[in-house]
């Protein structure tokens, strides 16, 4: 298995790149990684303009009990084998490699430092995540760090961010637009850099599903890349006790 230490650190921005690169964040258990996720990576940045998006696997979430994970190298080699053939996708490590739970706050600091106060952090976050903003570690200050990109999560509506806490008010009719499909974007200042609500197309794949399937020997066909999908199999991944893995 390889170390995240080993390779496949985050690349610094090339001396060569016009003006400040456009850093998406996707953070996540990815638990497993799986097509949905790659879909939305590729639809962010291209929505957004984006030169890169970083995946970041989580070490231990601060709202998720760690027995419901497969090991962190294991998730952290598996988003490196999805993502090995797309030149837009790059991988980081810097959850795993801290100790204890890994909050977001920290996160973006330690990224800034990593990749320098000129590179555009874009946050990308599902609205269901996003709604927990006000209890999260120092909500304000990430604000000052990061424009925040709020993606679509099925059975979820935009119109939910009306009761959201620190939120600047947006306009409920073009809320309801976006969840409507009329419109796929939506920009309003919040912070230093702004937010982005961002319609995306729905996707089928869940993690979830995913792990049941593999528990009861199913294949997982058209929801993981085919290299990833080995590696569960190959390194027995979500076979052990249910309690284990049903998160």
């Amino acid at each position: 298995m390889m170390s995240p230490d080993s390779e496949s650190q985050p690349s610094s921005p090339s001396t060569q790149h016009a003006g400040p690169l456009r850093l998406g964040l996707l953070g996540g258990s990815f638990n497993p990684v799986h097509n949905g996720h790659l879909a939305i990576a590729r639809q962010t940045r291209e929505a957004l303009g984006l030169d890169q998006v970083l995946f970041i696997p989580t070490s231990q979430p601060p709202h998720k009990p760690n027995n419901s994970l497969a090991p962190a190298q294991d998730r952290y080699e598996m988003v490196h084998i999805a993502i090995a053939s797309d030149p837009t996708f790059a991988i980081s490590d810097v959850e795993i490699r801290r100790p204890g739970k890994s909050y977001t706050i920290d996160t973006v600091r330690l990224l800034q430092q990593e990749y320098g106060a000129q590179t555009q952090l874009f946050f990308l976050i599902g609205l269901d995540a996003f709604l927990d903003f006000p209890s999260w570690r120092e909500p304000q200050t990430l604000l000052e760090l990061c424009r925040f990109v709020i993606l679509s999560r099925p059975g979820l509506s935009f119109r939910s961010l009306s009761t959201v806490a620190r939120l600047p008010p947006i306009p409920y009719p073009s809320l309801a637009d976006l969840d409507a499909g009329r419109i796929s974007r939506i920009e309003a200042p919040l912070g230093t850099h702004g937010l982005i609500c961002l319609k995306l197309p729905p996707s089928a794949v869940s993690a979830s599903d995913i792990r049941a399937r593999i528990r009861q020997g199913l294949p997982a066909a058209n929801q993981l890349p085919p290299l990833v999908e080995s590696y569960i199999l190959h390194h027995h991944l979500y076979q052990e006790d249910r309690n284990r893995t049903n998160s």
